[in-house]
């Protein structure tokens, strides 16, 4: 691969490929847009046909196609192919159409992709690390041809609302990695996505023929620890200073490795950090609306994983930045599991509860729980579809006005309620922020217009900060500032129409705010050697990819 300028992946001439070598190469190829002069001087001349294309109009060629499409995972898969060709088309087509794409190469789609990975399976994206690469694992990460500086890695064991789909994960980072690039700017030669393959508990995947991973049970313990300490080891040697975001782990893994390594490297957990961050976000915008404070606030959450954890921390640490002990914001959060209502006294609870234990008597019902303690919010986190029933809206909005409504969970189907059934049994009265996209709702002759509380808004401006400032270590403080940076760029007419978020064509601008956020931290805590810019806002800004064809030749 020739060499990649950090800001422009372009080539050196002297390194360029020619001909049928040039057309196979994703970041350079141009397919019908390669002018009368390029096709003389790079030797594909016969090699194309005659008419040559501008990129716009390769763009409304690939959208026409997808449109023609109406099975979700047939576009997947032709997105996918444009991928494998073409980057600069397909970054293109994601940030010109980004409110159509991002549910086909993320959630929901990916998650129906990810079932289907083997079958669907077509060619290599990333790099899997298996159980079976002990020893090597820096040598195996030097097989990857372009010099990384974002890395996204899962073990498979907890692929969105899914489960373990062991291997077959990799498309969550594969399309995390193409929001980095597409909503974040970070060049596509930079970003690697890896899958740490040690096996699958999922029966139904281990007698699939298409499977395309080690064909036995999870291995655990002493054996599984030293092969991501060598990873984590490998990746800082072979790339140096990059960032590596922690995704889809299983609970008793996540919080782990995410205390392990967060003082060691720069990195951090999407699931934990980055759903806390755009959930805070949401919070502040329905506060706007309401008028009242965060402080006076109760929430309960229906789940008690990463995301309920990762959120009620972030919200804990905002309402003592607003005055209350540490004692007095926990109590204000409280977690619902698969056991009921989580309180101190209950046996045999995962460390990470402990902290929202509270004293009370077990509730067992969500209704109960919610009538009981009264919260002016309920966020959803558990992957259970359904679960905010007619009855549980209805109580909600019973005892506020506005309450607060955050179906989180995706895919789609493990979402706690629709939009429609959010505005319905409320009356049109929740402020709701949802994990997977739902069109439109028109309640009383009013058109609500839900948006998602989508992780897109937060970690591709995390990476991009991360990666030009060059900090050391990625702190909490950052996810608190991008809350309130994200927040701020929602207008008022969006919270007119009940949108808590900006719109998603407001991506890259989102992130350029939130990177210069981490940057100012990077600089402000000096875990960077680099020279702070004049204008860190406008430092990310003219350090983002655009998918502009590359000088060849």
């Amino acid at each position: 691969m020739p060499k990649q300028s950090p800001v422009t992946s372009e080539p050196s001439a002297s390194a360029t490929p020619r001909g049928l070598a040039l057309l196979r190469d994703p970041l350079l190829n141009r397919g019908t847009a390669f002018t009368e002069e390029e096709r003389d001087a790079l030797g594909l001349r016969g090699l194309l046909p005659a008419r040559v294309h501008t990129q716009e109009e390769q763009a409304n060629r690939i959208m026409t196609n997808l449109r023609a499409l109406s099975d979700p995972l047939e576009k997947y898969v032709a997105l996918n192919a444009l991928h494998d060709r073409n980057e600069a088309l397909f970054f293109r087509v994601v940030i010109d159409h980004i409110d159509e794409i991002m549910p086909i190469i993320y959630t929901p789609v990916v998650g129906l992709a990810c079932q289907n990975y083997g079958k669907v399976f077509q060619r290599p994206r990333g790099m899997w690390i298996t159980i079976n690469d002990r020893g090597r694992v820096a040598d195996v990460l030097r097989n990857w041809p372009y010099p990384a500086k974002m890395i996204v890695v899962t073990d498979g064991e907890r692929i969105l609302g899914l489960g373990d789909l062991g291997a077959q994960g990799m498309g969550i980072p594969v399309g995390k990695l193409a929001l980095y690039t597409g909503c974040g700017g970070i060049a596509p030669d930079q970003c690697l996505p890896i899958t740490i393959d040690v096996g699958t508990n999922n029966a139904e995947l281990l007698a699939n023929p298409f499977y395309i991973g080690l064909r036995q049970r999870r291995v655990t313990g002493e054996a599984y620890d030293e092969l991501m300490e060598e990873f984590i080891t490998a990746a800082q040697a072979v790339f140096p200073g990059v960032v590596i975001q922690f995704e889809d782990f299983a609970n008793h893994n996540a919080f782990r490795l995410l205390e392990k390594y967060r003082d060691r490297i720069p990195t951090f957990n999407d699931d934990i950090q980055g759903t806390a961050a755009v959930a805070l976000a949401g919070i502040f915008s329905a506060l706007r609306v309401t008028g009242e404070k965060l402080t006076d606030q109760t929430f309960l959450f229906m789940g008690a994983g990463e995301a309920a954890v990762g959120i009620a921390d972030l919200i804990s640490s905002a309402m003592e930045t607003n005055g209350l002990t540490p004692e007095e914001a926990r109590r204000r959060c409280w977690l619902f599991d698969s056991q009921g209502l989580v309180v101190g006294g209950r046996l045999k609870l995962a460390e990470h509860k402990l902290a929202y234990a509270h004293e009370h008597s077990p509730l067992e019902d969500f209704v109960t729980a919610i009538r009981t303690l009264k919260p002016t919010g309920i966020i959803g986190v558990a992957a259970v579809g359904g679960t905010f029933t007619r009855q549980v809206l209805e109580e909600m909005a019973k005892i506020n006005e506005r309450p607060i409504v955050f179906a989180l969970s995706n895919p789609t189907s493990q979402a706690e309620c629709t939009a429609e059934e959010a505005y319905r049994w409320t009356g049109g009265r929740a402020l709701f922020a949802c994990g997977s996209p739902f069109d439109p709702v028109t309640i009383d002759g009013k058109t609500f217009v839900p948006r998602q509380g989508n992780n897109s808004y937060i970690f591709p401006g995390i990476g991009l900060g991360a990666v030009l400032s060059g900090t050391r270590r990625i702190t909490d403080e950052v996810f608190m500032a991008a809350a309130y940076k994200l927040a701020h760029l929602v207008s008022e007419s969006d919270l007119e129409q009940g949108s808590l978020y900006p719109a998603l064509s407001r991506t890259r601008e989102v992130s350029a705010h939130i990177g210069a956020a981490v940057a100012e931290a990077a600089h402000a805590r000096k875990l960077t050697d680099r020279k702070k810019p004049a204008d860190l806002l406008k430092d990310m800004e003219s350090h983002m990819y655009h998918p502009e064809y590359a000088n060849v030749g």
